[in-house]
């Protein structure tokens, strides 16, 4: 009997991870998009919801680091299913929630699961990808965010029109519970033993995998270890200012355009979705870009930190024209451009772990750097912009400008040359 082979398994295994992230933004941005019905029903106010947003942000800063390790422990296959089943009954849960309360401890839930999909998936395309693709698949999950983000405003709105805000939550967890289904079934095993992979793309994955790095950097290297090396802290002080940028848009962009323009429900489902097609065209090009690049002979050190400079270049004078928009369809445009550049940058940030370290700690770090972006997001995003706002959104988006450089300029200080790191040899001059 002829053995049985999928075509391109790998970009199915991120296909599936790009699906995931799609409905883990429709999850987690249903309730900024329903939130100004929701309050006025509810009684809550604008401080109320920083409130429920920062008890989700501090749950996914936990849930990062501890889900980094979850999936070095347990493996994408498991790590994924543990985090997609707690995040879609998080999520359905939100339909009985009565208040501050009750929003704040459902959202804790949802924070600490959702987190699991962002280190889960740096880890799946260091294992299914060689190094000249991970930055594309990168790419290609992360414009799943921005795909997720652009279907969630209309769908949302949809949906609440038409069922009410609490089976709306109900509708959108079940997407969670069914994308298990096909997950399960199609990734059996990693690339060196999956019983369907092609000969021919086994190889072409293990081969690009290689680096001269020694034996001692293939074992799990504890945290304590891992942020001695001043590498890690490239990953780690870069996403603490990067990523605000784009929370700041995911759980205040509804409401800036509800404050700012008078927006209802119905106007933020048509406007609020333009922003994110940006991002999903920065996110494949970012990650096209790099292995461009590569494969015209460039280091992975030059590729990454052209692509990431050039999303900086892109962010940072968009930023400035979007605080001076003076109407929606200005306004959403530019943040466009913003989240684009953005996109740009933060796939190529993403994919460190894996240049830096082997497969068995590239969650770990993964996971470092997730939990630090998300005390930067509670910092510059959860706190300030509530007060800031209340005066001007001009010196919010002008604050978003002057996190580029700081992210960008974390690189290149920390950083140093992006290769793999020899443990021997650094151990070494300890």
């Amino acid at each position: 009997m002829a053995k049985r082979h999928v075509p391109g398994l790998r970009w199915w295994i991120i296909g599936l991870i790009a699906t995931a992230t799609v409905i883990n933004y429709i999850d987690r941005t249903s309730l900024a998009v329903m939130w100004p019905d929701i309050s006025k029903e509810l009684d809550l106010s604008k401080d109320q919801y920083a409130t429920i947003v920062a008890s989700f942000m501090i749950a996914y800063a936990l849930g990062q680091a501890l889900s980094g390790r979850l999936f070095d422990w347990v493996g994408t296959r498991m790590g994924f299913v543990l985090s997609i089943f707690v995040w879609s009954v998080s999520c359905g849960l939100h339909g009985i929630a009565r208040g501050i309360a009750s929003f704040s401890f459902f959202r804790s839930m949802l924070g600490l699961s959702e987190a699991g999909n962002w280190p889960g998936a740096t880890k799946a395309s260091a294992e299914w990808f060689p190094i000249k693709e991970r930055a594309f698949a990168q790419g290609i999950f992360n414009a799943g965010a921005s795909l997720g983000a652009v279907m969630s405003a209309p769908l949302i709105a949809f949906l609440y029109l038409w069922l009410g805000w609490k089976a709306t939550f109900v509708v959108v967890a079940a997407l969670g519970i069914v994308w298990i289904i096909p997950w399960w079934f199609l990734n059996k095993a990693e690339p060196g033993r999956h019983p369907w992979i092609s000969d021919d793309e086994r190889e072409h994955i293990l081969a690009g995998q290689k680096t001269n790095a020694s034996p001692e950097s293939e074992r799990i290297i504890p945290v304590k270890e891992l942020i001695s090396y001043r590498q890690s802290w490239s990953v780690i002080v870069s996403r603490f200012f990067v990523d605000p940028i784009w929370w700041m848009f995911v759980n205040w962009l509804p409401i800036y355009l509800a404050e700012q323009f008078g927006f209802d429900i119905k106007q933020i489902g048509l406007f609020a979705w333009m922003p994110y097609l940006g991002a999903a065209i920065g996110s494949l090009s970012g990650g096209w870009m790099s292995g461009f690049l590569m494969s015209r002979g460039w280091s992975v050190d030059k590729a990454r930190k052209r692509a990431i400079v050039v999303g900086g270049c892109i962010t940072f004078p968009a930023f400035i024209l979007a605080a001076m928009a003076t109407t929606p369809l200005m306004a959403v445009l530019l943040i466009a451009v913003v989240l684009g550049g953005f996109q740009m940058m933060i796939n190529n940030i993403q994919t460190l772990p894996s240049d830096y370290f082997s497969g068995k700690s590239v969650g770990s770090l993964a996971g470092l750097g997730g939990m630090s972006a998300v005390v930067g997001t509670l910092v510059f995003s959860t706190w300030l912009i509530p007060a800031i706002s209340s005066v001007s959104y001009i010196p919010v988006f002008l604050m978003g400008a002057a996190l580029v450089p700081l992210g960008v300029g974390a690189v290149y200080y920390f950083g140093g040359t992006i290769q793999r790191v020899d443990l021997q040899a650094a151990n070494a001059q300890k």
